[in-house]
């Protein structure tokens, strides 16, 4: 059925006699068909289904939500967080924040940390698997997935050449600097590990007492570094310093350089939280963020992929863990400190790396750690 248009005129219209004033028309016109509302009742061949499209597909509902939004314009007082940001994220609190922050890093910053240690930042209200923090507060973390490799015996050997005891300075310089800041498997761990397999050997009367192999560590090591083992003296780590500061316009003046900032990084105050306040609620401690070896193959590195087998076998600590809370200023300001010191170590860490294999044309990468659970890049 068609609407009929008012304007169409019928075929046998006829005449209508014209009312004269005073007269009212109480009657239908026949000639004439006024608009019809009726229509057909559904489209041919369509159903008349409802469309979810444009419509919220997902719904999504976070416990103290509320403390992202908060962080985030913490952010942006801080000048870390950008209108352009928050729009990049599309609105989304937990990822305008993990962007901010990698965005204070800087793009080339992060390509840098991404080729040689393998990190992972979260923000979250907890310090430890299933156990809140205080109500109010966040955790700014960053954990260790894969470490980073450094085969520093050629460079040492070099930097004694330049000057006897100068490759022990920096070795130890540079070791005992990252201890403050990070963890990292080198010789030490490897000679509690060799440890232990005596320990084991001399308790096992079996049949196996006789199979063990011993990986003999401190022959791993170069003369001048055996040399340092037999004592330090009074004040050794100021003296160190002073002989790199001694030969930082040198032969090796980068190398030097990176470890000297590294050094004066680690001694200022990380404003982290303490490991010990979480530590019971992990497994382990945090993973190595680098391995450091003199050679490839040699006595540590065998050493750290055995131990690596069983690395990932449980929870371990993050390898930095900053609370606070998002709308005390201060509290802000030092969590802030504590990635960005943490950061800044682990840039001088990546270039000393990079500038190391570069001039001794060794690109580090030729050991196959395929089958290691925690891959050495």
């Amino acid at each position: 059925m068609q609407r009929n248009s008012r304007a169409r005129r019928s075929p046998h219209r006829r005449y209508q006699p014209q009312l004269s004033a005073g007269h009212e028309n109480t009657g239908a016109s026949f000639g004439d068909f006024a608009p019809s509302p009726i229509t057909t009742l559904a489209p041919s061949f369509v159903q008349a289904l409802p469309s979810l499209e444009g419509q919220p597909t997902a719904y999504s509902h976070g416990a103290r939500g509320e403390l992202l939004y908060q962080f985030s314009a913490a952010l942006v007082r801080a000048g870390i967080g950008t209108p352009e940001i928050w729009a990049d994220c599309g609105g989304i609190a937990v990822n305008f924040v993990k962007l901010a922050i990698m965005n204070r890093i800087g793009a080339g910053n992060g390509d840098l940390l991404a080729r040689n240690i393998e990190y992972y930042l979260q923000v979250s209200d907890v310090a430890a698997p299933d156990e809140l923090l205080e109500f109010g507060k966040l955790a700014v973390s960053i954990s260790c997935g894969g470490c980073g490799y450094l085969k520093i015996g050629l460079a040492i050997e070099s930097l004694e050449s330049e000057a006897e005891g100068l490759g022990a300075a920096f070795y130890w310089t540079l070791i005992q600097s990252l201890y403050r800041v990070m963890r990292i498997y080198d010789y030490g761990d490897a000679e509690q590990y060799e440890e232990r397999l005596k320990e084991y050997g001399e308790a096992d009367d079996g049949e196996s007492s006789g199979q063990y192999e011993f990986p003999e560590v401190e022959r791993a090591l170069p003369e001048c570094i055996r040399k340092t083992l037999k004592g330090h003296p009074d004040h050794w780590r100021l003296n160190n310093r002073r002989m790199l500061i001694r030969h930082c316009n040198g032969r090796h003046k980068e190398w030097i350089e990176h470890v000297l900032t590294i050094a004066k990084l680690a001694r200022t105050a990380s404003n982290a939280q303490d490991p010990s306040e979480y530590g019971s609620y992990y497994d382990e401690p945090p993973l190595p963020s680098l391995l450091v070896v003199f050679e490839d193959h040699d006595a540590i590195s065998a050493c750290f992929d055995e131990e690596s087998q069983y690395m990932l076998e449980g929870s371990s600590e993050p390898a930095l863990c900053a609370v606070f809370s998002p709308t005390d200023q201060e509290e802000f300001l030092k969590a802030m400190r504590a990635v960005e010191r943490f950061v800044r170590v682990n840039l001088e860490l990546c270039e000393l790396i990079e500038k190391i294999q570069g001039d001794k044309g060794d690109e580090g990468r030729g050991r196959d750690r395929s089958d290691a659970p925690l891959r050495a890049a």
